[in-house]
């Protein structure tokens, strides 16, 4: 089967979607709309994909790389966005899909070719069957069973009862044999209500010059589903959403409250992780095997190993390893790395800092700027003191360090291997290896202070 080349109808202005975002850039799932129909084409092998954009041209430089870009110079309808891609198209079969349909998945796009190409007809539909077909044109076919023509239902004078009464509707998917679809286009008129050209219209160009139009029929009535407003919006999200979580069901991942829980399509989980409700996994977040997320627990492109245990908690850009435990209650920031079987307790912040092996941070500190050995146990408090008003500075503190409760480290300041620090001290030099650092002040007791400041 020759590779098709994609075309995506992506020119409308989306006005009802009351926004300064054009309607293709809206957020579905962690992706822009448009790109779930750049990736449905990419997976159903694309030889070339072709996005045609209104002439405010906005999605100029937003497209995922390798996607051509057309200009519809007028809003003259869908045959009329089609010829606006005619020069960039081969020759060869071409598929079309609308931009604001994102439930075409790479399979409806894959059997929609495979079709196409075994019946060796100028042009193919998908269609499905309706129990309500209201709204839908509907496929009008021949005695041998080919399209003769798609009939719009748009006013009340575009078809007759009879043909009402059709349940079987047109998605609005087409694959076409490239030279007879432009040809065909070309002597489709505008004779209609809103004066476009309706790629439809190719069909009944197509028959009447001896052409034999197929349709496909798809048992999945999510490809029909259309976004012009955010509530249509959200009611595609929710079915995005069902697909996502049951990919990632049937893969060996427990969701325990699939209503409560959000995970973008880029996601990456393993088998035998647990989500608990109410947690939400968005961006390139990568979770290993037999990870516990949750509950109430945000994760934003933060990377997972295995057996990672993260009960309500919040981070983002961050990355910890096998055996690692956060919170409950941790924030853990870009560039923060938990090693094997490091802890970030309750109450812990953790930024753009190197937390070692099986290193503990137990409670209520802020470590940002640092880089702290293996086995060293970071006492309440402890505090990495890492801006002067002007400059970050980085905090170094070894292996197998233990720091007191209530202790501050000034940084730029280097903490040896097996050192100590005392409770309530404010670390401002280094400390040796193996050396105790207590910097705090004599503790001076003010006999009768108590009954002097009542008569005061």
């Amino acid at each position: 089967m020759t590779a098709p080349t994609v075309v995506i109808l992506a020119a409308g202005q989306g006005t009802r979607m009351k926004s300064r975002t054009p309607k293709m850039l809206h957020d579905l799932c962690g992706r822009p709309m448009i790109a779930w129909t750049v990736e449905a084409a990419r997976e159903a092998g694309a030889a070339r994909i072709v996005v045609v954009d209104s002439p405010d041209r906005a999605l100029e430089g937003l497209l995922p790389e390798g996607v051509d870009l057309a200009v519809q110079p007028e809003p003259n309808g869908t045959g009329g966005a089609v010829l606006a891609a005619a020069d960039q198209l081969d020759g060869g079969p071409v598929l079309i899909v609308n931009g604001d349909a994102p439930l075409a998945t790479g399979d409806t796009l894959r059997g929609l070719a495979a079709a196409h190409d075994e019946g060796r007809v100028a042009g193919t539909l998908t269609t499905t069957i309706l129990d309500d077909p209201s709204g839908y044109g509907r496929i009008i076919r021949r005695d041998d069973g080919s399209v003769a023509r798609v009939v719009e239902t748009k006013t009340d004078r575009d078809a007759t009862a009879e043909e009402l009464r059709i349940r079987e509707v047109n998605v609005g998917i087409y694959a076409f044999d490239t030279a007879a679809l432009i040809d065909a286009l070309r002597r489709v008129g505008a004779d209609n209500a809103q004066g476009e050209v309706y790629l439809p219209g190719a069909v009944e160009v197509l028959r009447s010059a001896g052409a034999t139009v197929a349709a496909h029929e798809v048992a999945d009535h999510a490809v029909l589903l259309g976004v012009n407003d955010r509530v249509e919006l959200a009611r595609v999200r929710a079915l995005a959403q069902r697909r996502i979580h049951e990919r990632h069901q049937r893969a060996g991942v427990t969701i325990v409250d699939p209503a409560t829980t959000v995970i973008e399509v880029d996601v990456r989980l393993g088998r035998d992780t647990v989500v608990e409700p109410s947690s939400f996994l968005r961006g390139r977040t990568n979770a290993g095997e037999g990870c516990h997320i949750g509950p109430l627990t945000t994760l934003i492109d933060t990377t997972l190993g295995a057996a990672v245990t993260v009960p309500h908690s919040y981070l983002e850009g961050c990355e910890a390893r096998d055996g690692a435990t956060i919170g409950p209650f941790a924030y853990l920031r870009p560039a923060a790395l938990l090693r094997e079987e490091a802890k970030a307790g309750a109450f812990v912040e953790i930024k753009n800092s190197d937390i070692g092996a099986r290193t503990k941070v137990p409670h209520l500190s802020y470590i940002g700027d640092a880089d702290v050995g293996v086995e060293t146990n970071l006492g309440a408090s402890t505090i990495t003191a890492n801006y002067d008003g002007r400059h970050k500075h980085r905090t170094t503190i070894g292996s197998r360090v233990h720091t007191s409760v209530d202790t501050t480290f000034v940084a730029p300041v280097a903490i040896g291997d097996d050192a100590y620090t005392g409770a309530g001290s404010v670390i401002t030099d280094d400390i040796p290896s193996g050396a105790l650092g207590i910097a705090r002040e004599r503790q001076t007791n003010i006999e009768g202070y108590a009954e002097r400041k009542r008569h005061r």
